[in-house]
């Protein structure tokens, strides 16, 4: 037996975050349904890697969401919204990650959710937060990165911020989503109660980032001084921690700096180095 089999899912999510987050739900046994719009479904659908579809579905929007069911509903239709409230009123959790305000233009606000069903878990994804002077911006992967300052802590000096080749806010998010929703069905356990989840991308890619804001924070607001090494893997580690090229490939070398190990073993251990 899974750990959350008998657990039922309602995802409103779409794209990778909230969907990401439903997958790992769901490979731990919950049962997760997608509402999805009618005739052409989320939106991922249709957003496809090197032009790869299955049943007129982009193999991504598969691989994201295997293992899912699917419902239509329009929820701007008051008789499929009835409908939608009725799969409320027997879930466990409720995920979305439409901007801040659509959910409450729908009537389906952590509010209006909890008054149909009070125990409830209701878990939101945003970009910025919910409140603050970016809450109402869209959320997507690249611009986090970069807003983040996630892209300036790859490469050299020499060149410019270099973005990772993944969707790495999107899925870190739905990580946290994940870790959020287990802590909720644990508290609601405990209480009783319904429960509100609340992540964004922005600070998800943000607390992947600790050691760059530790010494930010902490030695007078100083950057990140990457270096000019090639193959250098960490923007606060010298060389030889990097990958190097040699003759027959690359090379990976999770090693300190060799000087600084040199000097410490030199003053501790002085009779060695006579």
């Amino acid at each position: 037996m899974k750990p959350l089999e008998g657990l039922l899912v309602l995802e409103f999510s779409q794209f990778l975050a909230g969907p990401s987050a439903g997958l790992k739900l769901a490979d731990l046994g919950a049962r997760v349904i997608k509402i999805e719009r009618p005739i052409k479904g989320e939106a991922c659908r249709q957003l496809s890697i090197k032009d790869l579809f299955v049943d007129e579905s982009s193999m991504l929007f598969h691989t994201i969401n295997r293992n899912k069911e699917s419902f239509a509903a329009n929820l701007k239709d008051p008789n499929d919204l009835v409908q939608v409230k009725k799969l409320i009123a027997k879930a466990d959790v409720v995920t979305h990650n439409f901007r801040p305000g659509v959910m409450e233009k729908i009537g389906l606000s952590f509010s209006d959710v909890i008054a149909i069903n009070p125990k409830i878990i209701y878990g939101v994804i945003s970009g910025y937060g919910n409140t603050g002077p970016w809450a109402k911006k869209p959320g997507q992967d690249l611009l986090v990165q970069s807003l983040s300052g996630l892209t300036w802590l790859s490469g050299k000096s020499s060149q410019g911020p270099i973005p990772f080749g993944l969707a790495v806010a999107d899925l870190m998010c739905g990580n946290h989503f994940v870790q959020g929703i287990l802590a909720a069905l644990l508290k609601r356990a405990k209480t009783d109660k319904g429960v509100l989840v609340e992540v964004s991308l922005l600070e998800s890619i943000l607390d992947v980032q600790f050691e760059a804001l530790t010494i930010f924070l902490n030695n007078g607001g100083q950057l990140a001084d990457r270096g000019n090494v090639k193959g250098s893997a960490h923007a606060f580690l010298s060389a030889p921690y990097g990958i190097y090229e040699t003759n027959d490939g690359y090379i990976a070398l999770a090693m300190g700096d060799l000087m600084q190990l040199y000097s410490y073993y030199r003053s501790r251990f002085k009779c060695l180095f006579r």
